[in-house]
């Protein structure tokens, strides 16, 4: 059967080289089939921002219908006869084979490609916290692909895209400009070093290996890869050494496993970096001696350990702090706080019951009011990782009259306001291939109430209860919210327990 070089397989790599030879040379009684049901939320939603954008574009030929090949032939036709605009045409060259959602024909008599997209079309868009604003990679390469195609074919004379966002701009990409200030490769010559890569993966010359990384989750190949990473004791299994870095280790040292690297001599090896810079590129004493200590708990002593004593302010309110969003429609639906004083423990949380901005600001407005009700000084708040931040920051530039940006940065600045990830990271290591919350407070003996607990599915479930209000649905989202709140108080108390 012939394999393809196909929009999907270049976003595959880009996420993870390994997928696209597992896709085609894995397992397959390895790989999931159901389909994730926060996977499926994103079709949907993709199709139906695509739907509406469709609705407002006046008269084009669609060719969505049909066969690769007789649509394939289908849209030459159409070409050939001057289609102002083709929805869904199929383009075929060789070995390469894209389908642009739209194909508009430009005055010069060549075709310009469009992607309609559900999220932002360049990074940085309408947010203060990106340095700048970049086309994003997965779009310029893709976008790339269909260019290719049409150059080929004398359809195009400009290595040019373009991208309608969720928000219906139509973004022009110039893929022979620069990738970034500080990154001179163009996008075009990304395109063509990942294409190359995926026609070695797609003939089996490279096969790649697989990885623990926290992208995987969502993929069907994740229990399989994981799987291959522990028999294999892969050097991924050392939280955050990850792809890029073992293949350093792999070439450099000849290091495959994780027994392997307890042993590696860091003065010698430094010695020898000063003498070649290109010998373990990236790596210095202090990451080489954390992924070692990371290695000996990991293969030795099996119990997590303490760099540094840990002292937590000593208040007489203590919340534990989370917060569920919808990254699809860049909408906040709920704060969650577990509250612990010294005598009683309570969960409390403000929900948007509709999505509209209106129902999200009153949500953000009542959080706000709670923790105005709070004596100053006297409580501190837990969180784990910057999302809440980052998040926050957001809703304060949506909603300056509830709480300004100023106000923002003085609750987070506060030293009784704590992302314990950040704890975690400085003083801590575990016996664990991730840090993230649930590997944690799993190892600490929590146990979430849902048996598929997710911020994913939380999604799936938030998007579901909006259509019926289903009491039941609402108790599942609250309560996994509810349970991620307590997995904080229970890991903030485990970090406590190292220091004895």
């Amino acid at each position: 059967m012939r394999m393809f070089i196909t929009a999907s397989k270049l976003y595959d790599f880009i996420q993870c080289p390994h997928k696209v030879w597992r896709d085609a040379y894995g397992p397959q009684e390895e790989k999931i089939d159901d389909k994730n049901p926060f996977v499926e939320l994103l079709w949907e939603k993709g199709v139906l921002h695509e739907r509406e954008i469709i609705s407002k574009i006046g008269s084009f030929v669609d060719l969505s219908s049909g066969t690769l090949e007789e649509r394939i032939d289908k849209t030459l036709r159409e070409v050939k006869k001057g289609a102002p605009l083709i929805y869904q045409g199929v383009l075929n060259y060789k070995d390469l084979l894209g389908i642009p959602d739209l194909l508009r024909r430009m005055p010069n008599g060549n075709y310009l490609p469009i992607d309609i997209k559900s999220g932002k079309g360049f990074e940085g868009l309408d947010d203060s916290e990106e340095e700048e604003i970049m086309p994003k990679k997965h779009y310029a390469v893709q976008l790339s692909l269909y260019v290719e195609i049409l150059l080929s074919l004398s359809l195009a004379s400009e290595k040019k895209g373009a991208v309608i966002d969720i928000s219906g701009r139509e973004l022009l990409y110039s893929l022979e400009s620069a990738q970034g200030v500080r990154n001179t490769q163009t996008w075009w010559e990304l395109y063509l070093n990942i294409k190359n890569c995926v026609s070695e993966l797609l003939a089996n010359k490279v096969q790649d290996k697989p990885a623990i990384a926290g992208t995987c989750k969502l993929c069907p190949w994740y229990n399989s890869c994981k799987k291959w990473c522990l028999e294999n004791e892969d050097l991924t299994k050392i939280f955050y050494l990850g792809r890029n870095n073992r293949e350093i280790l792999n070439k450099d040292l000849g290091i495959e496993k994780v027994r392997e690297l307890k042993g590696i001599n860091i003065p010698d090896l430094l010695a020898k970096k000063k003498k070649d810079k290109t010998f373990l590129k990236g790596f210095g004493e202090t990451l080489l001696k954390k992924f070692v200590t990371r290695a000996i708990i990991l293969e030795e002593t099996k119990k997590p350990i303490l760099h540094q004593e840990v002292k937590f302010p000593e208040v007489k309110k203590e919340l534990f702090f989370d917060i569920e969003d919808d990254p699809t429609q860049d909408f906040v639906y709920l704060h969650g706080i577990y509250v612990r004083d010294i005598k009683s423990e309570e969960y409390i949380y403000f929900l948007a019951e509709e999505n509209t901005r209106d129902s999200e600001k009153k949500a953000w407005k009542d959080f706000w009011d709670y923790i105005n009700t709070l004596p100053g000084g006297d409580f501190t708040i837990y969180y784990y990782s910057h999302h809440e931040k980052t998040t926050y920051k957001r809703l304060a530039a949506r909603y300056p009259d509830v709480v300004t940006k100023e106000q923002l940065d003085v609750f987070f600045d506060n030293p009784n306001s704590i992302d314990l990830y950040r704890v975690v990271e400085k003083c801590t290591d575990w016996p664990l291939s991730s840090y993230s919350l649930k590997d944690l407070a799993i190892y600490l003996g929590f146990k979430w109430r849902d048996e598929s607990p997710s911020g994913a599915l939380s999604i799936r479930w938030y998007n579901d209860f909006l259509k019926d209000h289903s009491g039941e649905l609402l108790k599942r989202i609250l309560e996994y919210n509810e349970d991620d709140c307590k997995a904080t108080m229970v890991l903030k108390d485990g970090i406590l327990k190292l220091n004895n």
